[in-house]
């Protein structure tokens, strides 16, 4: 299975232009806006104020216009399969077929209730002992449902040609420990919301009223203990402090009170080597905790733990649920989405390279792939100009990073090889059953990596994925054929637009091995310190300038983004479109561009193709919930605070002042 512990993914917003249009088209501009006010609504104010949000969506912008393309486009492979008649047994096309048959079958769904997980529930409600109850959880986890925490495999920090067997914390159902320790009234109404969706789901599995209700008081009480040792988003950004390589002896002494032997040989890892207890202070905790609690409480905690992650896979009634609570109060989705998209979802998400090398035969142009990798090749060599100019940074540590900056591999398109999934047996019978056996799969697989070379063919994402990433372990950058589309990228498209679209993604992807975390990384992925401490104090006064300045951006009137958390990925925006433009400088010194294309001048198509990568509509509840939980910064953010600290936008909208006008020195400027 391919692990994404180590992968820090940038999550971008597109939209889809259609080739009779603009490329950069002024009619979603909002012209009255001055560039030195607000460049977001200047660039996209019309857009913005004429795009609604579907009823089943909590945010709509370029991104998810993009994404909504490429279901409609693997949907039609999807129906192409269906009509073959007998597609050879065990093939990639009988797989994805049947597979996703049985998710559309929603009259057999129905009709078997929660019937799929109940001989499970059977035998959780009968386990007597603390021992049983770690057999079922080694069952769960195969299942891909952790509870109270994860293990698996993935590449050793500092020793990232090998993988390693590692742990993180998983115990609570919402997405970080603050919803369950703040008291202001939103996030008090979270828990309130989250305790009445777990009274539904228990009645929902054959309890009474006031039975649910004491389960669903029991599990809060328990999820609040878990919370108050668990690390906060903050902790978990670090890669140090999630670093603690121990033995299995060493574990057991550090969280006595579970018996991690007894663990190990049910998942069949007795001798896994070293392990990294990613959370160390969450382990040490959990071990008293799991000793000291009754066992009627955990088997009540495991319990909602495979009901919950169960749910969307169930009947309409679970679905209906798992949507009231996630979808529109957590949200604010207004409808469901679809079946037919999220069915896809999940076959995407369980045969996603299967379906890729159907997709990318089809929608991918070769030709695109040579491109891109000019274009990485290219920015590669303004960022290291620019290292080299670096006045803050030391000779030595240039060296240092010239060398990383030298050795980032590039992924574009779609694998060398592809994913094999002959040993995973598909039919249309069952919908659950279809599931755990991907699930199945994939589990037994990554826990046989464990101790092995790492294999750095493998790909954090399938082809079709609208996304792209950066690797610290495997220092590579990775640019699925999703994503290689308009806005990002236009094959007919002139420079400037490309540079300011993919080549500002490309940027960005590659200064995340140069952000506050990645930047602890050394050439070949392993957590090694290779700056000199000036330097470092150096990079880091330099990374406070941008904390400030997006601590200081609010959205929705008072609330703040935390420029903290949300650092790696600001850094990584603004070097992304500081050293695209430098290599767009360098495109224009061997093709020069004409004067003015649609109405405007290259320098400003630059900024413009940047800022509508961008644009978006999205929900307050959604926007309050990423302000909470996401590494990336509002859309509004990622362009009006990164370009106002860009010299050559001031140039290119001849800007002497305005409400975010940023005098030089108090411009942010690392790489």
């Amino acid at each position: 299975m391919k692990t994404l512990f180590t992968i820090i993914i940038s999550v971008f917003m597109f939209i889809n232009s259609a080739t009779s249009q603009p490329i950069i088209d002024s009619k979603n501009m909002d012209l009255g806006v001055k560039p030195g006010d607000d460049f977001f609504s200047y660039a996209n104010g019309t857009w913005v104020k004429n795009t609604p949000i579907p009823p089943d969506l909590t945010r709509y912008g370029a991104f998810d216009e993009l994404r909504e393309n490429n279901s409609r486009q693997l949907q039609s492979l999807i129906e192409e399969i269906s009509v073959q008649l007998n597609p050879v047994k065990g093939s990639n096309k009988q797989k994805i077929g049947d597979f996703f048959a049985s998710g559309m079958d929603e009259a057999k769904i129905n009709s078997l209730g929660y019937e799929p997980i109940k001989k499970k529930l059977d035998e959780l409600r009968k386990i007597q002992s603390k021992e049983e109850l770690i057999k079922y959880i080694a069952f769960l986890h195969s299942a891909g449902s952790p509870s109270f925490f994860g293990f698996g495999s993935s590449p050793d920090k500092k020793n990232s040609s090998m993988n390693i067997a590692s742990m993180r914390q998983s115990g609570i159902t919402l997405p970080n420990k603050d919803y369950y320790l703040k008291d202001d009234e939103r996030t008090k109404s979270i828990r309130t919301e989250l305790q009445k969706y777990m009274v539904t789901l228990f009645k929902l599995i054959g309890y009474d009223d006031k039975q649910a209700e004491t389960k669903a008081q029991t599990e809060m009480d328990f999820e609040i203990v878990l919370a108050k040792s668990s690390f906060s988003n903050l902790e978990l950004r670090d890669p140090d402090l999630n670093y603690n390589k121990m033995s299995v002896d060493d574990l057991v002494l550090l969280s006595s009170g579970f018996d991690w032997k007894l663990y190990l040989k049910e998942i069949g890892v007795e001798n896994p080597g070293d392990i990294n207890v990613g959370q160390k202070r969450y382990f040490e905790e959990f071990g008293a905790t799991f000793q000291n609690t009754d066992i009627e409480v955990l088997k009540n905690y495991v319990e909602w733990r495979l009901v919950n992650a169960a749910s969307n896979f169930l009947s309409e009634d679970f679905v209906n649920a798992n949507f009231e609570f996630n979808g529109k109060f957590m949200s604010g989705a207004q409808e469901q989405r679809p079946r037919w998209k999220r069915v896809l979802d999940v076959v995407n998400g369980s045969l996603g390279e299967a379906l890729g090398e159907l997709y990318v035969e089809k929608y991918f142009p070769p030709a695109s792939k040579q491109r891109i990798k000019d274009l990485v090749a290219n920015i590669k060599i303004a960022l290291a100009e620019r290292i080299k100019n670096l006045s803050w940074m030391s000779a030595e540590t240039k060296k240092q990073a010239l060398n990383k900056l030298d050795k980032i591999a590039v992924k574009v398109g779609y694998p060398d090889k592809w994913e094999d999934y002959s040993k995973i047996e598909i039919t249309r019978d069952s919908y659950w059953e279809n599931l755990m056996a991907v699930r199945n799969f994939n589990y037994k697989k990554n826990l046989s990596e464990i101790g092995k070379p790492v294999d750095r063919t493998e790909w954090g994402m399938s082809p079709q994925t609208v996304n792209a990433y950066y690797s610290p372990n495997n220092n590579e950058i990775c640019f699925p054929a999703g994503i290689l589309q308009p806005p990002f990228f236009f094959a007919e498209g002139d420079d400037a637009v490309n540079y300011g679209g993919i080549g500002a993604v490309i940027g960005h992807e590659i200064t995340h091995g140069f952000d506050d975390q990645g930047r602890k990384y050394d050439a070949v992925g392993n957590l090694q310190d290779w700056w000199t401490a000036e330097d470092g104090k150096n990079f880091d006064a330099k990374a406070q300038v941008l904390v400030d300045q997006y601590n200081n951006f609010a959205v929705l009137d008072t609330f703040k983004v935390d420029g903290k958390f949300t650092l790696g990925e600001n850094i990584s925006d603004l070097g992304g479109v500081t050293i695209s433009l430098e290599g767009l400088k360098k495109a224009w010194e061997k093709n020069p561009p004409a004067k003015e294309t649609e109405g405007f001048t290259p320098l400003q198509r630059f900024f413009l193709s940047y800022a509508q990568i961008w644009r978006g509509n999205i929900r307050d509840k959604e926007l309050l919930k990423r302000l909470k939980e996401d590494v990336h910064s509002p859309s509004t953010a990622r362009v009006n605070c990164i370009v106002y600290n860009i010299p050559e936008f001031y140039k290119a909208f001849g800007i002497t002042s305005g409400k975010m006008f940023k005098a030089e020195n108090s411009r942010a400027v690392i790489w």
